[in-house]
């Protein structure tokens, strides 16, 4: 079926406009091995939202900040209605790759620009107007956790406890905020509808050589903060049998966290050891204390729960063999969700117009919208990663894909607008004039 409103998929002026602004994103904090490293509130994710509001003030938008750093620029084309919200984030991993997350809020800014554009050449206004968000803190790699200013745009996580959180150096996210100049006090739109589009970061629409992944469920997630304490001492002198070596004890959980993945054969679970910080790291002392970041997940939340109840039961086993002691504390989760079904067939209408192949899928990865979804109606689209590298500095999808993938969130977003999924039920019921959403076990760590 063909729609005379809908851009054809070949390659436009637009997408080389597109491609050329990319290729400026892609310069703040580049690397030398091609990715970028801008972690929040450092002074690369300055520069690049200080360019991101100056592309969207140059195109009618006006640019706010919450309290917590997430960007909002407003494209207000109906006053006092609602707004469409697209977006995603800019901060990075250390030596991360160029796309994660900076495609999707680049992607937004041109979805909505060129929204705006079709309703202004026709006789018909929009139900709402149209925004576009740069999360603060999606990565969770100086401070955590993860998806931090949409947890707390949404109500998972106080406002009060993300500011107060502290990086290694211990800064904190509000001063961090405003050394890059870049926190205010604007509460946020009124959200109609969420729209989102990301790199898949894995390999399966590659695999089948489809261009969008659309999602309609989230994997679950447990996330922990352990710490080993042990006794320091020579590496030398000290008798093995006398060692209380928290490393030891540390090495003993990261082989059983790797274990639970290995014996979950019939169903999908993912598990790391992701970060570790050793006391006091000489190299001739035996450590003291070893904090370290344990991450599992899995498509089947049973599966998720029997294995976090597996390893918290190996710990005494544990403790006993290095004689050590083991505190885990669960500081983030969230379970196996549904996005909207009306969202999904609305995309994939839309991905059949515009000629694109595509397929429904889960999201493995936490992204914002895992938070959006749950207040207000949401969709989350994907585009190729070859083969699947992510949080990598050789992170790439083709320029084909990501300006198909533009096109196609420039149709869901205008769709949007016109009060496509109006009705929907969110994740939870949200209270008139405030965002008050019980947060799952979220700590900050």
């Amino acid at each position: 079926m063909s729609n005379p409103g809908i851009s054809s998929p070949a390659t436009t002026a637009g997408d080389k406009t597109f491609l050329e602004d990319f290729a400026t994103l892609s310069a703040f904090g580049a690397t030398p091995g091609g990715g970028v490293d801008r972690q929040a509130a450092t002074p690369a994710d300055g520069e690049q939202r200080a360019w991101l509001h100056q592309w969207l003030t140059a195109r009618g938008a006006e640019v706010r900040y919450d309290g917590v750093g997430n960007q909002f620029g407003l494209f207000t084309v109906t006053p006092g209605a609602p707004y469409v919200l697209t977006g995603s984030h800019l901060d990075s991993q250390p030596l991360g790759g160029r796309y994660d997350g900076a495609y999707g809020v680049l992607a937004s800014a041109h979805a909505a620009h060129r929204a705006v554009r079709r309703y202004g050449d026709s006789d018909a206004a929009p139900k709402y107007n149209v925004a576009v968000v740069n999360w603060f803190n999606e990565e969770g790699s100086r401070f955590k956790p993860s998806m931090m200013g949409s947890a707390v745009f949404t109500g998972k996580l106080p406002a009060r406890t993300a500011l107060t959180t502290t990086d290694p150096t211990g800064t904190t996210v509000e001063t961090a905020l405003h050394e890059i100049g870049t926190i205010g006090d604007y509460p946020g739109p009124d959200v109609a509808a969420y729209a989102e589009i990301h790199i898949e970061q894995g390999r399966d629409l590659e695999n089948k050589g489809l261009t969008i992944g659309l999602v309609d469920a989230t994997w679950a997630a447990r996330k922990y903060q352990v710490v080993v304490r042990g006794e320091q001492s020579h590496t030398g002198s000290t008798i093995m049998a006398d060692r209380r070596d928290a490393l030891f004890g540390a090495s003993l959980l990261v082989v059983a966290v790797r274990e639970l993945a290995e014996q979950s054969t019939d169903i999908p679970l993912h598990t790391s050891v992701s970060e570790m910080t050793i006391e006091p790291n000489s190299p001739v002392v035996v450590a003291r204390e070893v904090r370290m970041h344990v991450d599992l997940r899995s498509p089947d939340e049973a599966l998720l729960d029997a294995a976090a109840k597996k390893l918290t039961e190996s710990i005494p086993g544990i403790e006993e063999r290095a004689s050590v002691t083991v505190e885990q504390v669960q500081t983030h989760g969230w379970g196996v969700a549904p996005f909207p079904a009306a969202g999904v067939e609305l995309a994939a209408r839309t991905a059949d117009e515009l000629g694109l192949s595509h397929q429904s899928m889960m999201t493995i990865a936490g992204h914002d919208s895992v938070n959006m979804r749950d207040i207000a109606p949401s969709i989350m689209l994907f585009v190729p990663s070859i083969e699947g590298i992510s949080h990598n500095e050789g992170e790439f999808t083709n320029d084909q894909d990501i300006s198909k993938g533009t096109d196609l969130l420039t149709e869901v977003v205008r769709r949007l607008m016109s009060g496509a999924l109006d009705g929907q039920k969110v994740g939870f019921d949200v209270v008139q004039g405030q965002r008050g959403l019980q947060a799952e076990n979220i700590v900050p760590s």
